[in-house]
């Protein structure tokens, strides 16, 4: 597979920002905008300005956040895929990597870093995947060279890692105070479809109760920057 010719210093890469949270956007732009090599092309908010936004502005990269209105990051994430196979992606997030980067790359992203890196890690992050690389913290790089080195298995320390995307999705959403109906508007699937994930996502982590799966994906949810 051919790697991508380095940055030219006389043609800026054009990045489009996702992400739900226009003070994050903000401080990106103004972070990626002051360099030399890079500036931002657009941004979107959610998954269907999101989809627009990559057809009609043909960015060189796309900087992605997980949690969006609407199907999440991953989802907007597999589309991109199956229509822009080329197109290099950065999950920016606040989602524990431990739980979300191997999902994140599994889909097809060139990258993950979460927001309580230094902001300069993210002008690297977007550099070296623009020059064909994969982006990945050095604790997750490090994690699995040793898992490769050994021969083991990526060491599950959360049962939420038996989660599938989906699962995992209305799980998220559960923490963030949304009723059964509200999750399947969103997502735009029936409420017997998320109650059935509510039923799996219970028996996994080995919940007794609907309260105790509220319980259990606020408390998560709250501690999301620190993990599980």
């Amino acid at each position: 597979m051919a790697t991508k010719p380095a940055i030219s210093l006389n043609k800026k890469s054009r990045v489009l920002l996702i992400d739900d949270h226009p003070i994050v956007r903000q401080g990106l732009a103004l972070l990626i905008d002051r360099e030399t090599d890079l500036s931002v092309c657009g941004e979107a908010e959610g998954s269907q300005t999101a989809f627009h936004a990559v057809a009609t502005l043909h960015p060189d990269i796309v900087v992605l956040d997980i949690s969006l209105s609407g199907p999440d990051g991953l989802d907007v994430l597999k589309e991109i895929r199956t229509k822009s196979q080329n197109l290099p992606v950065l999950i920016l997030s606040m989602h524990d990597e431990s739980i979300y980067a191997e999902r994140a790359m599994r889909a097809g992203a060139n990258g993950y870093i979460m927001k309580q890196e230094a902001t300069d890690k993210v002008l690297v992050a977007i550099r070296r995947i623009l020059q064909g690389e994969v982006y990945l913290s050095e604790r997750l790089t490090n994690t699995m060279l040793q898992q490769f080195v050994r021969g083991t298995s990526p060491v599950k320390s959360s049962p939420l890692v038996n989660l599938t995307d989906r699962e995992l999705e209305v799980f998220r959403l559960i923490g963030e105070g949304h009723t059964t109906r509200q999750i399947a508007d969103q997502l735009h699937l029936s409420v017997k479809t998320i109650e059935s994930y509510q039923a799996h996502i219970k028996e996994k982590l080995a919940l007794r109760s609907a309260r105790e799966l509220v319980q259990h994906a606020i408390e998560w949810t709250v501690n999301l920057s620190s993990g599980y």
